[in-house]
């Protein structure tokens, strides 16, 4: 960015943490994270419509509705391996402007009984994201009710999709230096007027679980999103006391490992992240390693993480891509097939983005995890 463009962009939560830290110091990347995102007033998506090509950023459901088709497929399927209970929770967390929901009831109205048993709950902070809910499901047959929270959903077997919402929680960053490790913070430039990356003073505390030293390089970063952690807890001891399923589909790495994905988005090109904080969206990949020890450690089970190509797959992709192009116009066949490729090719979306299933102990495993 060159200098006026960087002025134009300066935000009033960036000279408000630049205040911040000139008085108490520096802060963690999480807390940087929670406030460019959350803010009650100048968060990114409490002030932003980010989702789609007018805005920052699209997800798989605004690529091609095959993907919500076939989640709605899976859940159907999912609910009749729970034993096709007369009511349930159907849950999103993060719902977007509610497009994979729309898709996925679609795609569920093919049994009835599935539909008149749910009571459909949308996780979301954000108002402006609910007043686009609101207007894509209105016609819907399953009317929604909002939470602000997980915790404020009522206990019962649960469907949970979580789709790109674990990239946008928090997470803390640990740089590799001579004698150790550091956490990274978010400090201020020399002459104090932007925000700009510094390491903590201190050790970490030992029971973090670093990687060793000796396996590491100077410079090397290791992340961990501790918000990530304890919300996979609470879903898991929620799924292993009541029974239901958490499908998480994200991008991130299946194993745990060392890596800098700390990334923002704005106009769907990478933007610096500590760059007028409010106005792009900040994500990180997710560790499903960490995920699968945190079902095991709270009574559930971890299916995958497998990739999302492979999953889609598994679910009747291309079946699906042939019936919706019967009778359409070389055109409409053309965006049909060209969706499906950007969300399940591995040079796309397909690779990167990982699906794993949270799951009660008691059930067995659902569509799409039977080989794993």
């Amino acid at each position: 960015m060159n200098e006026r463009a960087e002025a134009a962009d300066r935000t009033q939560l960036e000279d408000r943490l630049i205040e911040l830290i000139k008085l108490k110091g520096p802060i963690t990347v999480a807390d940087y994270m929670a406030d460019a995102l959350g803010h009650p007033h100048d968060g990114y998506y409490m002030s932003s419509a980010p989702i789609g090509a007018e805005g920052d950023f699209t997800t798989a459901p605004e690529i091609s509705q095959v993907f919500g088709e076939l989640i709605g497929l899976w859940l159907v399927e999912a609910w009749r391996g729970m034993g096709s209970p007369k009511s349930f929770n159907l849950i999103e967390l993060g719902p977007g402007r509610g497009v994979m929901m729309e898709d996925m009831l679609r795609a569920a109205r093919l049994r009835p009984e599935f539909t008149r048993a749910a009571h459909l709950w949308l996780v979301e902070t954000s108002g402006r994201m609910r007043v686009e809910q609101q207007k894509r499901l209105r016609a819907s047959e399953i009317k929604p009710e909002w939470a602000d929270a997980f915790s404020d959903i009522p206990p019962g077997p649960s469907l949970i999709i979580a789709n790109e919402f674990f990239d946008c929680l928090p997470i803390h960053q640990y740089q590799r230096v001579k004698n150790g490790w550091r956490e990274r913070l978010v400090g201020l430039s020399e002459d104090e007027t932007k925000l700009d990356f510094t390491l903590g003073r201190t050790p970490p505390p030992a029971s973090l679980g670093l990687p060793d030293v000796a396996d590491c390089e100077e410079g090397d970063i290791f992340e961990i999103s501790f918000a990530g952690r304890d919300f996979a807890a609470e879903l898991c001891a929620a799924l292993a006391e009541q029974g239901g399923h958490a499908l998480i589909i994200d991008y991130g790495h299946m194993r745990s490992g060392l890596g800098d994905t700390f990334q923002a988005v704005r106009r769907h090109q990478y933007w610096p992240p500590l760059a007028a904080p409010g106005r792009a969206d900040i994500t990180a990949h997710v560790d499903f390693e960490a995920l699968s020890r945190i079902a095991i450690d709270n009574g559930a089970v971890a299916h995958g993480p497998v990739s999302q190509g492979r999953f889609l797959e598994r679910l009747g992709l291309n079946i699906r891509v042939e019936m919706l192009c019967k009778g359409k116009s070389p055109a409409k066949i053309d965006e049909i097939r060209t969706g499906a490729y950007r969300i399940a090719a591995p040079d796309k979306m397909g690779e990167i983005f990982k699906v794993l299933c949270l799951s009660s102990p008691s059930l067995p495993a659902p569509a799409g995890f039977e080989e794993l």
